[in-house]
């Protein structure tokens, strides 16, 4: 196991690499026109440098005065100590953006993770267990529905029902207008208040293919022979589900969980736009849409990071969750 998880560190490394350079050839392939514009109106900012001088420090900072390879060569000696430059956008350096909107994604996204876990899970089981019943109806038709409802449209619902009809959370923002007059407590629940239809969003729009993906392997575990075999021998019909059946079903769960982990970290783009919350995702997308190179290969070098670590984390999880499966 051991040997198995260095060569897949090296491996992704590698791939790192290869995706790395080719977001730098993207970002490369911009019109050389637009980090002149940059430069020009960076330096109408107030206390900022000249013209010249920003123009001549974005592409050596860049490596754009450089032939492709020798830029991104420059560009990752800098990644590599944690230099990503400053952000276009935000007028600050990228790492420090970084920092200061992946907390709320990470607790959005964990809330929401952890939700989806506890509610999906139980759900595929008992419709598994009940097949064909009317309960397995019900969960599988709500399922569906969930499954259907696009974000953004499941989102305006939501706001249009809790926040224009009954009034109980605000559209948008994190924080209410008296959250500087709130002591400790109040401030806490005044963001909490505000999360509350960000996150029911996430939950709710991804929970439905989850409870699918567990019933279907739910019911395939229960149709094997060792199952009908512990039943055949008087075993207690909760020791045959739990103890044999989901232990055996957890294997393709952790595929699908493991997949879900880089969403953690990476924000939830459409629903923080929607709520205009400042999370990783919403920020990304605001500097996309102006151009933030810096910000813009940070955020695609972390997205890849995330990507290869979840990768690592499901096939590790293999056999941690069933001790039959081997590494050669």
């Amino acid at each position: 196991m051991r040997n198995y998880i260095i060569k897949r560190i090296l491996l992704s490394i590698l791939i790192l690499f290869c995706v790395t350079f080719i977001i730098y050839v993207l970002m490369r392939s911009l019109p050389a026109s637009y980090v002149e514009t940059m430069a020009m109106q960076l330096s109408q900012l107030q206390g900022a440098k000249p013209y010249d001088e920003l123009l001549a420090q974005l592409n050596a900072q860049y490596g754009l005065d450089q032939s492709v390879p020798m830029g991104y060569v420059t560009w990752l000696m800098d990644a590599l100590t944690g230099n990503f430059g400053d952000s276009w956008k935000w007028n600050v350096p990228v790492i420090t953006e970084f920092k200061n909107s992946i907390g709320l994604s990470i607790v959005m996204g964990g809330i929401s993770f952890i939700l989806e876990l506890v509610i999906a899970i139980p759900l595929g089981i008992v419709a598994a267990t009940r097949q064909n019943s009317r309960t397995d109806y019900t969960i599988t038709a709500a399922a569906l529905v969930g499954i259907s409802l696009p974000t953004f449209f499941f989102a305006t619902l939501l706001k249009l029902l809790f926040s224009v009809k009954l009034g109980w959370f605000d559209l948008y923002g994190l924080v209410g207008r008296n959250y500087a007059q709130l002591d400790a407590m109040g401030q806490f629940l005044d963001k909490a208040n505000h999360l509350v239809l960000p996150i029911a969003t996430l939950v709710i729009v991804s929970v439905g293919s989850l409870v699918r993906y567990t019933r279907t392997n739910m019911l395939e575990v229960l149709n094997a022979d060792y199952i009908r075999t512990a039943r055949a021998k008087g075993l207690s019909e909760h020791v045959v589900i739990y103890k044999h059946a989901f232990r055996n079903t957890l294997i393709p769960l952790v595929t699908i969980v493991g997949g879900s982990l880089p969403g953690l970290f990476t924000g939830a783009l459409i629903t923080e736009t929607l709520f205009s919350l400042p999370g990783i995702g919403y920020n990304s997308y605001q500097s996309m849409v102006a151009g933030d190179i810096p910000f813009t290969m940070f955020y695609l070098a972390f997205l890849a990071i995330m990507t290869l670590a979840s990768n690592l984390l499901s096939d590790i999880l293999y056999a941690v969750v069933d001790p039959r499966v081997r590494i050669s």
